[in-house]
């Protein structure tokens, strides 16, 4: 099997806002020949990260429509390109690596890809995704944690935006599938990544994902809070997906847990944890129940809002209901779109390298 189509994946892979860069290794070129077909690689290279019709491809490339159209469904199955229906047109687009080739083998990846997948991250990728100070992610809380006053915009309502979503799938996380696989597992819920809109309608018609209503969205929320869960979504207003992440398997916590990085380098915290000295019985729980070691017992329970992430774990368990979340007075605002997100990484890579 030759390396050049390969080679010429990685590299188009690698100009997306995340992008996908070499190792020493080439580990990154296993991960590439694993997910695609020398045909399907060459094929990829061809798409744009904007969605266009097989007619639009066809005709740029000088490609027969028909058989591009049965490979495109093929490699969108496969979840290695992403498609989209709407106005019965069918439209098809390029995928980065995160979000998007990776998430999209949850139902495929087994112990040599796990393997070839932490190798990657601990190499290269865990840089990758903390090289911009862009984070990807916004910690969103669910309501009941937010202090009672306080006004909301419609993007800081968990609970509310799922009710108001038209379609929402439900897949297992594939950072907690990978470490079980490298026998480095947990003991968290592991059916808890939901998608919402044209990413889970690309999920549920794909197999890679279930089609569940919004109380049982809620109840998966729910349910992951109760266990310990941190809810987080793209950095963007418009509500895609929710992860809920774990501090020792999820890509963006672990370089916050394990690595001692920024949290905004993954993160972008909202909220703050408030703590009513008056009310606080100085027990301990929220203290066990951070996942980033953001809070300390003194006199009372001390939060380091510079490693909070607003998420408000600390508040549902609280015994005297002496903590709640507050809106940062200096919070970042989530982008407007994704695609303003995705450019702002680029620009912030671009100063990095300066």
């Amino acid at each position: 099997m030759s390396d050049d189509v390969y080679l010429k994946l990685r590299e188009f892979l690698n100009q997306f806002p995340l992008g996908f860069p070499e190792t020493p290794s080439r580990v990154e070129l296993k991960i590439l020949k694993r997910l695609f077909t020398e045909e399907e690689a060459k094929i990829a290279v061809l798409l744009t990260p904007t969605p266009n019709s097989v007619s639009q491809i066809a005709k740029k490339f000088g490609l027969d429509k028909k058989q591009l159209e049965e490979k495109l469904e093929i490699m969108a199955k496969k979840g290695l390109i992403f498609r989209i229906r709407r106005d019965n047109k069918t439209l098809f687009n390029a995928i980065p690596f995160m979000v998007g080739l990776y998430e999209y083998s949850v139902k495929k990846i087994d112990k040599e890809l796990a393997k070839y997948y932490k190798e990657y991250y601990d190499t290269a990728y865990q840089e990758e995704m903390g090289l911009s100070n862009v984070p990807g992610f916004k910690v969103v809380p669910i309501e009941e944690t937010i202090e009672y006053n306080t006004v909301l915009y419609p993007y800081h309502k968990l609970k509310e935006s799922i009710k108001n979503t038209r379609v929402i799938s439900v897949t297992e996380c594939i950072c907690r599938k990978e470490a079980e696989l490298n026998g480095e597992g947990c003991d968290y819920p592991i059916e808890t990544c939901l998608s919402f809109g044209v990413a889970a309608e690309y999920y549920i018609e794909n197999g890679i994902g279930r089609e569940i209503s919004a109380d049982e969205a809620i109840e998966i929320i729910e349910q992951a809070d109760n266990a310990g869960l941190v809810h987080a979504g793209a950095n963007s207003k418009h509500l895609s997906n929710i992860c809920n992440c774990c501090p020792c398997c999820c890509a963006s916590m672990k370089g916050i847990t394990q690595k001692g990085f920024d949290k905004h380098k993954f993160m972008n915290a909202l909220f703050e944890s408030i703590v009513d000295d008056e009310v606080c019985s100085s027990c301990g729980t929220c203290v066990d129940r951070c996942p980033v070691g953001a809070i300390i017992l003194e006199d009372t329970a001390v939060v380091s809002r510079e490693k909070c992430l607003g998420c408000g774990l600390c508040a549902t368990t609280c015994p005297e209901e002496a903590i709640t979340l507050h809106l940062r007075e200096d919070c970042e605002e989530p982008f407007n779109r994704v695609i303003e997100m995705a450019m702002a990484i680029l620009e912030g890579k671009k100063n990095r390298r300066k």
